[in-house]
């Protein structure tokens, strides 16, 4: 729930990008004029699973992709936060694709920090990147975060792989090519 958040860590602002080329997949940020939630809007948002939930449209052309970087800027409030660890785990269809973890090993009291993670884009096969392509948001992710071993924030994303406007004269096999 929210209330785990014990150490405030709030995310700012995140950043996909291709790590090859820099290209800016997808990017948010986090209105610096929003209001802090109070306990109840925490309380309902704890009730509700799709808060906690994003929802990425990549296109076909992704799987062309061989890693990404992503960038995380988050603030910590006034305890000091030891061992930040991040483990995310892609499914499709509830089948384990990938399996990431990363560590922050120290972040000081009230701060805000900048946090790089490189993925490796699994190698799968043509016929599990057109099923993907075909069954948009059927990958899916959860993202645990731990405080020195403390689960702390859950979050969740789903994906659509399926052609964007610009891919709508491609077929699948010239988007995802030989890879």
């Amino acid at each position: 729930s929210l209330s785990d958040n014990k150490y405030k860590i709030d995310f700012i602002s995140f950043k996909i990008r291709d790590a090859e080329s820099g290209y800016v997949l997808f990017e948010i940020d986090k209105d610096p004029e929003e209001p802090e939630l109070t306990p109840e809007q925490e309380a309902a948002l704890d009730n509700d699973p799709k808060a906690r939930t994003i929802s990425y449209q990549f296109g076909p052309l992704f799987f062309n992709l061989k890693t990404v970087g992503t960038t995380l800027k988050f603030s910590v409030g006034d305890k000091p936060c030891k061992n930040f660890r991040m483990i995310e785990r892609h499914y499709f269809r509830d089948q384990l694709i990938q399996s990431f973890d990363f560590t922050f090993p120290f972040c000081i009291p009230n701060s805000v920090n900048d946090w790089e993670n490189i993925y490796d884009i699994p190698n799968l096969s043509k016929e599990v990147k057109k099923e993907m392509i075909d069954n948009p948001y059927e990958t899916t992710s959860d993202s645990f975060y731990f405080v020195d071993g403390d689960l702390i924030m859950h979050n969740k994303a789903e994906y659509d792989y399926s052609p964007l406007d610009e891919d709508d004269d491609k077929t699948v096999e010239e988007i995802i090519g030989s890879k």
